[in-house]
């Protein structure tokens, strides 16, 4: 019997990575593998480098690093490259964007100097905010698919690249409803053909690489995976897709703090949330358009892990509000407020005040190491179409069809690594413990 772990192919040859934005996110990101690669620097945050997993029972402490669990791509076959509107190098653009000390990128300038962004797919119906001149001008939105694909396979052939993945990073788009173009492949392919104003830039780059297999992870609260049409492309062309919108700030505390909450049966009233920050994506969402986008994806967090329905005397009339502030000062450095009006015994309130301090594209850069080497890991397991195990990574993670996503980071943490266990024929933990007492 082949188990699923001999099903597995070996993370051999080199892997490229794809982003698209070469923002505060993707130049701390790829900035930070090489201080890693050169040991000057420690992958905190990153569960791929740092994380253990759990074997057996407790009693046998079998507690291996994930990496040497399953067969994952070594950080130094990582190869980058991105698209961005702007012309400057991944140095420059890191100063810019002015997360990381210039002590740091200096150390790794000579590596950043050479990344320099491809030209990039844009509409400034999409994002009101920002302009660039580093754009491609192809005369519909299918030639500027092709001319995306056709970046991807001259890096890959350029570098001797065994793989690739494409991993979304640049600025939120406006919000957009589902619409008749989304709903099938062969309607999606024609919307290209004909440059419907349905079809968004993070489509066009999230077709462009499923068509040629490659996958795509989406870390904007953009609508781009979540349509029928590409959801079908990805199970034809057996390819993993997952999103959207990184977990970072005030929402991984959201998920952290009302899992509590409701394992106490402590209710709650209100729940007020705002956020200044002066980085470029604090401009673009300075948008109502981009803005809605984000609050939808910030929004859907409480009512999945709370669950009003089941608990209506408890969360069935929660005040939830959310707030973005640009606030040019601040730069990377956001900081993002919560009151939290809660009750307990007999209905007597009480408060919770968090002020979260963050520096969003640090906290984002693990999660974007991550989501490429189990993406990665996923597509030689042989998995394909919507990776829910990956939740665990987004605000507003990606589900099949009428099911309910899973926003509790505890049972996202237990969700993603018992499909770790599975896909490599160990058994999947419980933590039921009755066997340590019979």
């Amino acid at each position: 019997m082949i188990t699923n772990a001999q099903k597995i192919q070996p993370a051999e040859g080199k892997i490229g990575v794809l982003l698209v934005g070469m923002g505060a996110v993707s130049t701390t990101f790829i900035a930070g593998v090489e201080l890693i690669r050169k040991k000057h620097s420690k992958a905190i945050g990153a569960m791929t480098q740092i994380g253990h997993i759990r074997l057996g029972k407790r009693t046998e402490s079998k507690n291996p690093l994930i990496k040497d669990f399953i067969p994952l791509a070594d950080l130094e076959d990582l190869v980058f490259a991105v698209w961005d509107i702007f012309p400057d190098n991944a140095k420059k653009a890191a100063k810019k964007a002015g997360v990381l000390s210039n002590e740091d990128i200096d150390k790794v300038g000579e590596f950043l100097e050479k990344i320099s962004p491809m030209k990039a797919v844009f509409d400034q119906n999409f994002v009101k905010n920002i302009q660039g001149g580093n754009i491609k001008t192809e005369t519909n939105k299918m030639a500027l698919a092709e001319a995306l694909m056709k970046d991807m396979e001259e890096f890959k052939n350029k570098n001797k690249l065994s793989r690739l993945v494409v991993i979304w990073c640049a600025s939120t788009e406006s919000y957009i409803a589902p619409s008749d173009a989304h709903q099938s492949l062969e309607k999606f392919e024609l919307a290209l053909k004909n440059s419907d104003s349905s079809i968004a830039p993070s489509m066009i780059y999230a077709y462009a690489a499923l068509k040629i297999g490659v996958p795509f992870c989406n870390g904007a609260p953009n609508l781009t995976l979540d349509i029928p049409a590409l959801q079908e492309l990805a199970l034809e062309k057996h390819v993993p897709i997952s999103g959207k919108d990184f977990k970072t700030g005030q929402t991984l505390m959201k998920t952290i703090l009302a899992p509590g909450f409701k394992a106490r049966y402590l209710g709650l009233s209100g729940w007020f949330s705002t956020n200044i920050l002066g980085n470029r994506d604090g401009e673009v969402l300075d948008d109502p358009g981009s803005f809605k986008s984000k609050e939808e994806s910030k929004l859907g967090v409480l009512d999945t892990i709370l669950q009003p329905e089941i608990y209506p005397e408890l969360y069935g009339n929660i005040y939830h509000k959310v707030r973005i502030n640009y606030y040019p000062p601040r730069g990377d450095n956001k900081e993002g407020w919560d009151n939290i009006d809660i009750f307990g015994w007999m209905g007597y309130p009480m408060q919770v005040k968090v002020d979260f301090l963050c520096r969003d594209s640090i906290l984002a850069a693990p999660l974007v190491l991550d989501l490429i080497l189990f993406t990665d890991f996923a597509q030689r397991a042989g998995l394909r179409g919507i990776q829910d195990w990956l939740s665990f990574y987004y605000k507003s993670p990606m589900t099949t069809p009428n099911l309910s996503p899973e926003h509790n980071i505890f049972v996202q943490e237990m969700k993603l690594k018992n499909t770790l266990r599975y896909l490599m024929g160990e058994e999947r933990i419980t933590h039921l413990g009755l066997e340590y007492y019979e």
